[in-house]
């Protein structure tokens, strides 16, 4: 078991069943999956741009990504039906613990100026979503070999509520900035 998941089964459980005054373990926010996404769409023109930012974003996440086409023909962008132009990942279970241990515990505090997450970042049914400019701050990435990709990662909880999503994920340990 990682030791974000023991974290949340021995301290975070508790203290939301007592915050929220609830007797059913089950009825409390949990974090359901994590959605990591990766546009790419700069890999138009070179084909092995493609497999080389697969191999990234599966190095940070553990998993192979899969690709995204698109929809629908924009000729303003130069993108046609059917071109790849993004790549995501789903994690669930161990793998979703191990990927947000790193995220609060290496990544975020190698961020440039980081002052915490932004509390605006909640959607109305409690997921949080938040956006990293540059994929090259996860320690998998060697910066000789890669250009900087933007990556976009979503906290899906089981809680249609904003207030208990945040608490829960205040609890786990994501730092959120200080109001003054």
């Amino acid at each position: 078991m990682s030791r974000l998941k023991n974290h949340y089964e021995k301290s975070v459980k508790v203290k939301l069943m007592e915050d929220f005054g609830e007797k059913n373990e089950m009825a409390i926010p949990r974090i359901k999956k994590i959605v990591v996404n990766a546009g790419v769409g700069d890999t138009l023109k070179d084909k092995g741009a493609l497999e080389r930012a697969m191999a990234e974003l599966a190095s940070i996440t553990g998993q192979v990504a899969s690709v995204r086409k698109a929809r629908v023909s924009v000729a303003s962008f130069g993108v046609r039906k059917g071109m790849s132009v993004g790549l995501m990942v789903t994690l669930r279970g161990e793998r979703m613990y191990i990927f947000l241990d790193k995220l609060i515990s290496i990544v975020l505090p190698r961020l440039r100026d980081f002052r915490g997450l932004s509390k605006k970042s909640f959607d109305a049914n409690g997921n949080y979503t938040l956006g990293i400019k540059e994929h090259t701050v996860f320690p998998e990435i060697d910066l000789a070999k890669t250009s900087p990709r933007g990556i976009e990662i979503t906290i899906v909880t089981s809680s249609n509520n904003r207030k208990k999503s945040e608490k829960l994920l205040e609890l786990i340990g994501l730092p959120f900035e200080k109001k003054e």
